[in-house]
């Protein structure tokens, strides 16, 4: 039996070239559904599908350029999805990113730039997709989140102001879509191996520290129990659990994928 029961299930994963929703788009695929996944650079979109097609020959995939900005974009993605692929019954939201500012230096503009990063990366594809998952029985919707959203850090105000702000949007979403049998949660993660950590890595001073020397380092300064930076595989693992039917009977919730950093109970 299929550990996640998504065989021959269509997913969508927004940000999946690479990082987290690469990680899910790779899951997904193991899984045996069909999957489409978009990203805004075109040349790592296109790095990534050709690693995942010559891993998955077989799989039916499709990897497309779009802006989960651009409202127009993910109509047009989740057309073409649907005309290749079929009606969606999982949709992914991973798109976005972090901004390291105080309240004292965070201007207007990027107060107004994070606010519509985190929103509208998730309402943008969630009314382009809705009706696909309106039609499908135990349609699901992960959003990735932040631990920022329970824990917020004071360097990072206006991201943990959003993630915030995205935390609730959650649970709004679960309580209205349920009536459609559409389930929403989100996953809560803590610090999680990137490109982002890789290139301070590259720019550390401690230049006789290897990467595994430098993150275990990292992990025991944030005081992370587990005492390591948590995998992309291990985030994706929690987001396809909350996509699939194993999770039928949770809807409003959010997983902490944090290696214990949490101080919530």
């Amino acid at each position: 039996m299929n550990l996640y029961a998504l065989h021959d299930s269509t997913a969508i994963v927004t940000g999946g070239s690479s990082g987290i929703g690469l990680a899910c788009v790779e899951l997904l695929l193991e899984a045996g559904a069909r999957v489409a996944f978009c990203g805004r650079n075109d040349e790592r979109l296109r790095s990534a599908e050709a690693s995942l097609r010559e891993r998955f020959p077989e799989a039916r995939l499709l990897a497309q350029v779009c802006d989960v900005l651009d409202a127009e974009a993910v109509r047009a993605f989740a057309a073409t999805s649907e005309a290749e692929l079929g009606p969606a019954r999982v949709l992914i939201n991973n798109a976005g990113q972090g901004r390291v500012s105080t309240f004292a230096d965070t201007s207007d503009d990027a107060w107004q730039e994070e606010l519509q990063l985190k929103f509208f990366s998730v309402i943008n594809p969630v009314r382009a997709f809705m009706s696909q998952l309106q039609g499908q029985s135990g349609a699901s919707i992960v959003c990735v989140n932040s631990l920022l959203a329970s824990q917020p850090e004071p360097h990072m105000v206006a991201t943990s102001a959003a993630r915030a702000g995205l935390k609730n949007l959650v649970r709004s979403m679960a309580f209205e879509f349920a009536e459609h049998d559409i389930r929403v949660n989100g996953i809560l993660i803590g610090l999680v191996e990137s490109g982002q950590w890789r290139r301070r890595f590259e720019a550390r001073d401690e230049r006789e520290l290897d990467w595994r020397q430098w993150t275990t380092q990292l992990a025991r300064r944030k005081q992370i129990p587990l005492g390591r930076l948590g995998l992309p595989k291990e985030a994706a693992q929690a987001i396809l659990f909350l996509a699939s039917p194993l999770s039928s009977y949770t809807t409003g919730s959010h997983i902490d994928v944090s290696g214990g950093l949490s101080r919530h109970a």
